[in-house]
């Protein structure tokens, strides 16, 4: 069973890409991993789940971090923030993990489609912007804790940092239509 376009009308419609990439986003395809994910009753839609379960941990503590920046929940401490933050770095492995796997299925179409590379792009920026905000509390948690100190750059990356992972949920959604 398929999900969405078969495989076979996928890898036909790669004219985009050069020889040399087709050929290794082709070998990846058949790989027995890819093959299971992609052609597989139960292979998409466990892959699947893991990514929706890693973005839940990641965008919902992140966001939740960003937002006590920006001055929401402020009943919640910088220092538990960071606690928290370790689940947030393990659904990103796991979104990395699973959607290398779902990546893997439909390799020669996700490699020239617009949607999913500007949400791969959006990761990698809400990505960085995580580790210089996570750097940053690790720094002022004690100092903000107690109410002293000033967010100053770090409430402006959390804006951002929201604006991207929204934006790359909404990229991960277009990839399906369009």
């Amino acid at each position: 069973m398929l999900h969405n376009a078969s495989v076979q009308d996928i890898r036909l419609s790669k004219a985009n890409t050069n020889s040399e990439e087709s050929t290794v986003f082709e070998a990846l395809e058949t790989t027995a991993i890819a093959l299971w994910v992609g052609e597989s009753l139960w292979g998409y839609p466990i892959m699947l789940g893991l990514h929706v379960v890693g973005l839940a941990m990641v965008v919902g503590l992140f966001v939740m971090r960003d937002l006590r920046l920006i001055g929401m929940l402020d009943s919640i401490s910088f220092q538990s923030l960071l606690s928290l933050s370790k689940l947030g770095w393990m659904g990103f492995l796991i979104n990395v993990i699973s959607g290398c796997f779902l990546f893997s299925s439909q390799a020669t179409y996700f490699v020239t489609h617009t949607p999913f590379l500007l949400k791969i792009t959006m990761i990698f920026l809400a990505t960085v912007t995580a580790g210089l905000i996570q750097q940053r509390i690790r720094v002022g948690a004690e100092e903000w804790d107690s109410g002293s100190g000033s967010f100053g750059v770090v409430r402006n990356l959390a804006i951002v940092s929201i604006a991207l992972w929204m934006g790359a949920i909404i990229a991960g959604r277009l990839i399906a239509y369009l």
